[in-house]
């Protein structure tokens, strides 16, 4: 894989050739120099990967020619946007299901994730070509064919919101490689990479979308985590929506669902990898997420424990709009019942690992993260 030839690939399908801003070459440089030589994909990755960044570089194309035609989109103001800060499988994805039932939040849906341009329009959005053929495609998604156990891990279904690294994505930093694919150096990069230029793509990617279906953006992603800082620059008057759930836990869940999704790609185990990476990571995540807080002020986070929201979903979110300040109606209270009912957990199946598999020992995780589990409870 060069990326040369994916950038020419990209400029030819779509006949454009402005990229945007040059820095996204950093992190696709890293990404495919990553990929040829650590992560020993197998007869599916490889096509798979190279299909994954060419769509992301056309994507990206897309993205800047519209905007180059349409520069009111400057004028597009994100207000008071909500980011779920939580680190993975904290309960992240359904929380933000959770939000998405009300009318004045916006989401990232996994539809318009996949092909913003043009913007989607309100009187079309649930009709929209882009989401019947999303759908339609649902019943026959290579990954699910390929890997049957992976949806009992995570399911995100073209009518839902998706996580952010779908947009990221497409700027070449993103922890949605490292979750598909072992690439060590590229997850260390990340890990000092300066991410203003992401998030402003980011934004600018959020622009286009709501200039036809507007609405508070609520966003999710466990690699905001390690981002709050940069996050609040990008967007000045955000709050963040930190989900707690015992860190160990998490790394071993996480560890699971990357083995079963990379595994789909390469034949080679990295399983005790796994477990050394979302280690690094969440550490990452916590840390990096609680010195922000520090810095930022306590009114800018709201807290979520992961019990509560399994067993009381909405009283979870009554608490978050309490201290929104704003008030919840029975009718939005009985819509959240519904959707808890019927998204229940484990309505796909049940998600079963061992920390053993992954050369993991919960009592050390434990202590790394003692301070961390008693300031939440966990």
């Amino acid at each position: 894989m060069h990326s040369g030839q994916l950038l020419d690939s990209a400029a030819a399908t779509t006949g454009l050739d402005d990229f945007g801003e040059p820095s996204f070459r950093d992190g696709l440089e890293v990404l495919v120099d990553s990929l040829n030589n650590e992560a020993q994909l197998n007869a599916i990755g490889g096509p798979a990967a190279e299909a994954l960044l060419a769509g992301a570089l056309v994507n990206r194309l897309t993205i800047t020619d519209y905007w180059n035609q349409h520069p009111e989109l400057a004028d597009q103001a994100i207000t008071a946007p909500l980011f779920i800060v939580g680190v993975s499988r904290s309960g992240t994805t359904a929380l933000s299901q959770l939000l998405s039932v009300d009318p004045a939040n916006r989401s990232l849906l996994s539809w318009e994730a996949g092909t913003p341009v043009p913007p989607p329009q309100a009187e079309t959005y649930h009709s929209d070509l882009r989401l019947l053929a999303a759908i339609e495609a649902e019943a026959d998604n290579m990954l699910h064919l390929l890997n049957p156990d992976f949806k009992a891990m995570h399911h995100d279904p073209p009518d839902m919101p998706i996580e952010c690294v779908t947009l990221m994505a497409h700027d070449f930093v993103s922890l949605q490689y490292n979750a598909m694919f072992n690439i060590e150096s590229y997850a260390e990069w990340i890990l000092t990479r300066d991410h203003s230029a992401t998030y402003r793509y980011h934004q600018r990617v959020l622009q286009l979308l709501q200039s036809g279906v507007p609405g508070r953006w609520q966003l999710k992603t466990p690699h905001h985590a390690l981002a709050v800082s940069t996050i609040a620059e990008i967007y000045p008057d955000a709050r963040f929506i930190w989900t707690h759930r015992d860190p160990a836990t998490c790394i071993a869940s996480t560890a699971s669902i990357t083995a079963s999704l990379s595994g789909t790609f390469s034949d080679a185990d990295w399983a005790a990898f796994e477990g050394r990476l979302w280690t690094r990571m969440l550490t990452e995540m916590i840390e990096r997420t609680s010195a922000a807080r520090a810095a930022l002020g306590e009114d800018r986070f709201i807290d979520v424990d992961y019990r509560q929201l399994v067993s009381d979903p909405v009283g979870a979110v009554r608490g978050i709009y309490r201290d929104l300040g704003e008030p919840i109606d029975t009718n939005f209270e009985a819509s959240l019942a519904a959707h808890a009912n019927e998204h229940r957990q484990h309505k796909h199946g049940r998600h079963s690992y061992t920390f053993e598999d992954f050369g993991l020992n919960r009592d050390a995780l434990n202590e790394r993260f003692t301070d961390y589990r008693h300031t939440y409870d966990l």
